[in-house]
Parts: structure tokens; sequence; C-alpha cells
């Protein structure tokens, strides 16, 4: 089990009241789909992925993000069992989609890249580290089914 400082928590909580959760979601999909082509296979049935512009209009990538980030809330609601909760989606994603777990990371990355982005200056390195920790949980436990 992670043990979690209050401090860590605070800015974890802190994050999701500052960001605009519809913007954050679905521009670090697009962003994953872009700069990390080779992650467009999973969303065949998505339509026009063909380019950067064509990505960022999509509105399947933007509800899909939108999606993606909502799990992230859930994970907020559930530090304290982040692997018990996302038991369902690890499952999902390693069974049924075959989704290559290193795409976990690379969305991770790009999360914190359009939080950062959105926070600026709040996005200090204390919380930056607070958010990689908690991260590394979610993708972690997105793993988990793998191994």
């Amino acid at each position: 089990m992670v043990q979690w400082t209050d401090a860590e928590r605070a800015a974890i909580a802190d994050i999701f009241g500052k960001i605009d959760r519809d913007v954050v979601g679905p521009n670090a999909l697009a962003r994953c789909l872009i700069v990390y082509p080779w992650t467009r296979r999973y969303f065949g049935g998505f339509g026009n992925l063909y380019s950067a512009d064509a990505i960022l209009a999509n509105p399947k990538v933007a509800a899909h993000g939108k999606v993606v980030f909502g799990g992230l809330e859930k994970a907020v609601k559930n530090l304290d069992d982040i692997k018990k909760t996302f038991a369902p989606l690890s499952e999902l994603h390693s069974e049924k989609l075959n989704v290559d777990p290193d795409n976990f990371r690379l969305l991770a990355d790009c999360l914190t890249l359009v939080i950062a982005g959105q926070m600026r200056a709040a996005f200090t390195p204390e919380v930056q580290a607070a958010w990689q920790k908690f991260l590394a949980v979610v993708v972690s436990a997105l793993c988990r089914q793998y191994y």
C-alpha cells in the first residue's frame, strides 16, 4: 500500500480543484496520439487520426480523454486503494483491449505536460512530485494485470 503524506494528498486535491477537466483529458490524449503515433492503433474506431489537426478536432478523442480523466478522479477518491479501484480497468486493457502497458506511462507524461501548462507557476516542484507519485501509482495499478 502506498503511503501518502498530508502534503501529497493536499497537492493532488489542489490540482483537481484548479484544472479544467474538460480540457486536460482531451488535450492529454490528443497529445499522446500526436507525439506517439503508434498509440493510435488502439483507436481504430475513432475515424480520422491521420494528422494533428484531425486528432485535435476528433470528438471521439475528446470524449475518451474525458473518460480517462474521470478515471483519474476516481483514483483521487480512492487514494488508499488505487490498485483495487483500477483492477477492472487493468483487466479490460490487458485481456480485452491488449493495450501495451508502456502506453499508460506515455499518457501519464502527456497528462503532466498539459496540467503543468494549465497550472503554470502553481505547478511547483513539490506539487509535481506529488502528481508524479500519484500517476506512478495509477500506472502501476493499470499494469497490474499484465504481470
